[in-house]
C-alpha cells in the first residue's frame, strides 16, 4: 500500500496562495557577455570577485564592479569536458577554507571512457590568484550517465562543512531504470561527502550521519544523503536557518521546490511533485514538495537562494527562484506553519540558467542570453549605508522560531534606537538595542535561551523606538 498521508497533509497546509509584485532586474555588468553561462559563485575570500561558469568548460573571474569590461580565465578544462544539451561544466563550489587552502570543486560531464559525471578538486595557482592550476585536478567521484540528459550539476558546501552534490536520475524520460528509487545507484540523489577526511580506497570520506552509512549491504551507496530526485539542477543553503532548498525539474506536468532533509525520499518516479506518476513497486514514505507549479506556468524550474542581502529589504528571508522556460521569477515565503505565499516578482530578459550571490549576499540572475542581472536597489544611500526612507521595521525571520530569530530594521538618519522584546502580558523580556546609531540597515538577534529565565512557547512582541516614533510587531516562539 502506498503511504500517501504526508501528501494529504501538505496539500492542506499549502493551499495555493499567490500574489504579484514587481521588482526590477538590471544588467549587473553591462560591458560583459558570457558564452552559455550556467553558474555564478564567489570565493568568500574577501576579494569581492565573481566567478562565472561557462558550459564548454571555462570559468571566468572578474572584480565585482559594474563598469568592468574584461574578464580573466580562471580555469579552462574544455579538453576534458563534453558539452551541449544538458552536458558540460555544470557547477562550481569553493572550499569553506579556500582563502587558506586554495581548493575548489567542479561538476562536469566527461566523454571517456564512457559518458560520466566527474566531481573533481582543483587548486588555485600559487603565483596568480586569478588563475587555477588545471594540472592539479584530483578526481573525487565519478558515476556513469546512461543518457545525455538529467545530469544534475549543482554542488555546494553545507554549514556542516560537507560537500553536497545533485545527481539527476540518468535521463531519458520517466526514469526508465527507476534509478531515483534505487539506493544502490547514485543517480537521482543528493550526495554528501567529506572532502577533508578521505577514507581508505576513496578520495573522500563518508559522513557518519549519512542515512545508509551503517548498512551491511555493500551494494548500497553510503554517499546518499536524500533520494527520489528527478533532476535537481540547482540547490542552495540558507546559512541563517541551515535549510537546504532545491528546485527539482519535473517531467511533463509539475515543477517542485523541496526542503532537502537527511534520509528523506522525495518520491520520483512514484510521484511528480505531489501527483502520482508511476507507482509500480512503490511502497515507501515520500516527502512532498513545499511548493509546486504546473506547466501552464513554467516548464523547467531553476532553483535559487533565500535572499539575505540589503538592497531589497522587502524580500529578505524569501526564497527567490525562477523558471528557465517562462523566465518568471518568484519569491516564496515558507515557514512550515503559516500558509505558503508565492509571489511573482518579475520576468527575466532571458532564459534563467542559475542564480548566485556575492560576498555581500546580494543576488544575481544568470541568463542564457550571456548576461548577468541583479536587483535594482529599492534603497537609497545615506552616509555609506543602504537605507529606507525614515525608518522601517521588518518582520522577524524565521517566524515562528526556536530558539533564535533575526530582527532587521533601517533608519535614514542618526537617531537614538531602542529595540525591546515583550511577552503577551507586556512584561519586558529583553533589550536588544539601546544606543545612538547612524543611518543604515541593522540586524539584531533574539535568542530565547540567552537569558537565565526560561522562555516558554507563545506570542511575543518586539518594539522599535526611533526618536519619538515607535513600531511594534508580533512573533511566535515554538518549543
Amino acid at each position: 500500500m502506498i503511504k500517501k498521508l504526508k501528501f494529504v497533509v501538505i496539500t492542506l497546509l499549502l493551499l495555493p496562495i499567490t500574489a504579484i509584485a514587481q521588482y526590477n532586474f538590471e544588467a549587473a555588468f553591462p560591458n560583459l557577455t558570457f558564452s552559455s553561462a550556467l553558474d555564478l559563485q564567489n570565493a568568500c575570500d574577501g576579494t569581492n570577485r565573481l566567478f562565472v561558469v561557462e558550459q564548454a568548460g571555462r570559468i571566468k573571474v572578474f572584480p565585482n564592479q559594474t563598469n568592468i569590461s574584461t574578464t580573466k580565465t580562471f580555469l579552462d578544462i574544455t579538453d576534458r569536458v563534453t558539452s551541449g544539451g544538458e552536458k558540460g561544466l555544470l557547477g562550481l563550489a569553493f572550499h569553506p577554507n579556500y582563502k587558506s587552502n586554495g581548493y575548489f570543486y567542479v561538476n562536469y560531464t566527461s566523454p571517456t571512457p564512457t559518458l560520466r559525471t566527474v566531481i573533481s578538486r582543483f587548486k588555485v595557482s600559487t603565483t596568480n590568484p586569478d588563475s587555477a592550476d588545471k594540472n592539479s585536478e584530483q578526481i573525487l567521484l565519478t558515476y556513469n550517465q546512461p543518457y545525455s540528459n538529467h545530469n544534475g550539476g549543482c554542488l555546494a558546501f553545507g554549514p556542516d562543512g560537507y560537500l553536497y552534490i545533485a545527481a539527476g536520475d540518468g535521463g531519458s524520460g520517466g526514469d526508465p531504470q527507476n534509478n531515483a528509487q534505487n539506493i544502490t545507484s547514485l543517480l537521482g540523489k543528493i550526495i554528501r561527502i567529506d572532502v577533508d577526511n578521505p577514507q581508505p580506497l576513496l578520495n573522500y570520506g563518508i559522513p557518519t550521519t549519512n542515512p545508509f552509512v551503517d548498512s551491511t549491504n555493500a551494494a548500497i551507496r553510503k554517499e546518499i544523503y536524500a533520494w527520489g530526485m528527478r533532476n535537481t539542477w540547482r540547490f542552495s543553503f540558507d546559512f541563517t536557518t541551515g535549510l537546504l532548498w532545491a528546485g527539482d525539474v519535473g517531467q511533463g506536468d509539475w515543477e517542485e521546490v523541496d526542503i532537502i532533509q537527511n534520509g528523506k525520499n522525495y518520491g520520483w518516479r512514484c510521484y511528480e511533485g505531489s501527483h502520482t506518476y508511476n507507482t509500480a513497486n512503490c511502497n515507501g514514505v515520500y516527502e512532498p514538495p513545499i511548493w509546486e507549479y504546473s506547466h501552464s506556468t513554467g516548464i523547467s524550474i531553476t532553483g535559487g537562494y533565500v535572499y539575505r542581502g540589503q538592497n531589497v529589504p522587502e524580500l529578505y528571508g524569501k526564497y527567490i527562484y525562477g523558471d528557465y522556460g517562462s523566465k518568471i521569477v518568484w519569491a516564496l515565503e515558507y515557514d512550515a506553519i503559516n500558509p505558503t505565499v508565492n509571489t511573482q516578482i518579475t520576468t527575466a530578459a532571458g532564459n534563467i540558467t542559475s542564480f548566485g550571490i556575492d560576498e555581500n549576499k546580494e543576488l544575481y540572475l544568470v541568463s542564457f542570453n550571456g548576461k548577468i542581472y541583479k536587483f535594482t536597489p529599492t534603497t537609497t544611500s545615506v552616509e555609506g549605508h543602504n537605507v529606507v526612507n525614515d525608518f522601517q521595521l521588518f518582520q522577524n525571520y524565521p517566524n515562528p522560531f526556536n530558539p533564535s530569530t533575526s530582527i532587521r530594521y533601517s533608519i535614514s538618519s542618526h537617531q537614538f534606537v531602542l529595540l525591546k522584546i515583550y511577552d503577551v502580558l507586556g512584561n519586558e523580556v529583553a533589550t536588544l538595542v539601546n544606543e545612538e546609531r547612524p543611518a543604515g540597515i541593522y540586524e539584531a538577534i533574539f535568542n530565547s535561551e540567552s537569558s537565565t529565565n526560561y522562555r516558554s512557547s507563545g506570542i511575543y512582541f518586539y518594539k522599535l523606538s526611533v526618536g519619538s516614533f515607535a513600531e511594534i510587531r508580533k512573533m511566535i516562539l515554538l518549543k
